[in-house]
């Protein structure tokens, strides 16, 4: 049986999107010191934001297996407060002239993949392109992009800060559009 330890298990029922008057999106932006979140909700004709922020796991000094056990803790307890349907959660891109930035990425996606697990909750992947590509049309938008289109599409008055949390929420706000719920311009007029 799985489930997390010392927890009772409790499978979570599976629901489409078509099927559900709301569904609750746990979007990440991976990171071993800094990971960006953000859990929106699609209730019926609107989407809105419960929460975002950023898990400081710590600084690079710190063991590696320190770093990831505080991401675990902290990502497992975002779990257990806002129970999401599904998480999306950025895919890992690699340059090779920095491959050991991505092998120590893989290190942070493998924590939340393995929470997603622990709470058989379904996980997405999008890449960083087809994430600026689906909201803003441009697969090579830049960071202060997101960061407005965000600002805007929620009515925020201030931009988020730090970017991994603008980009958490694109990338939840990509799996809405994604799963075939809403178009972009659907879900900029109804996260207002």
């Amino acid at each position: 049986m799985w489930g997390v330890p010392g927890l009772p298990y409790m499978p979570r029922a599976r629901r489409t999107f078509g099927d559900r008057a709301d569904v609750k999106i746990l979007g990440i932006d991976p990171g071993l010191i800094i990971t960006g979140y953000a859990v929106l909700e699609h209730q019926g004709p609107s989407i809105r934001p419960l929460e975002a922020g950023t898990i400081d796991s710590g600084t690079s000094r710190d063991a590696l297996p320190t770093r990831l056990r505080r991401l675990h803790e902290e990502l497992n307890a975002l779990i257990l407060d806002h129970h999401p349907d599904c998480i999306a959660l950025e895919q890992l891109y690699s340059h090779y002239e920095h491959p050991r930035t991505a092998i120590l990425m893989g290190h942070a996606r493998g924590v939340i993949v393995l929470a997603a697990g622990l709470h058989d909750i379904p996980l997405h992947h999008y890449a960083a392109t087809q994430v600026k590509s689906a909201l803003t049309g441009n697969g090579r938008a830049s960071k202060a992009q997101i960061q407005q289109l965000v600002q805007r599409t929620f009515g925020l008055a201030e931009i988020p800060q730090p970017p991994d949390v603008a980009d958490a929420m694109a990338i939840a706000l990509c799996h809405i559009y994604h799963s075939g719920t809403r178009s972009v311009a659907d879900i900029a007029r109804l996260a207002r």
